[in-house]
């Protein structure tokens, strides 16, 4: 499985996977204003691709890197870590706890199981 990410490496794989592939210089003209630096953008890159989160491809004198894994499969793995710690790895108690907080009705309830229902066939 892959490592967690920080919050800064989120940031990062964020703008990678809303742009797709990127050499440093593009991905630190990405970020709002004060931009971090260069050196400091491509430390935390080096980081992501030893954590196997970017791949990079070399052209002419620089590296393009993209994702090496999609922000719907991190999203996956994240709250599969979050049903295994806190609900005792059942989904079902995942969307039991959001019930009886008034967080989910009966109407999304329906939805989910229509999908369910229509996945199933």
């Amino acid at each position: 499985m892959k490592q967690k990410l920080t919050a800064k490496e989120e940031e990062i794989m964020n703008i990678f996977w809303q742009k797709g592939e990127l050499c440093i210089r593009e991905l630190v003209d990405s970020f709002e204003e004060p931009k971090p630096g260069y050196t400091t953008v491509s430390k935390q890159v080096g980081v992501l691709e030893e954590k196997k989160f970017l791949q990079r491809r070399p052209i002419a004198n620089t590296f393009l890197y993209k994702p090496a894994i999609s922000e719907r499969e991190y999203h996956g793995i994240t709250i599969g870590d979050v049903v295994d710690k806190y609900y005792g790895k059942s989904y079902s108690n995942l969307v039991l706890h959001f019930v009886e907080d008034k967080k989910m009705d009966l109407d999304e309830l329906k939805e989910i199981i229509d999908l369910i229902e229509r996945n199933d066939k």
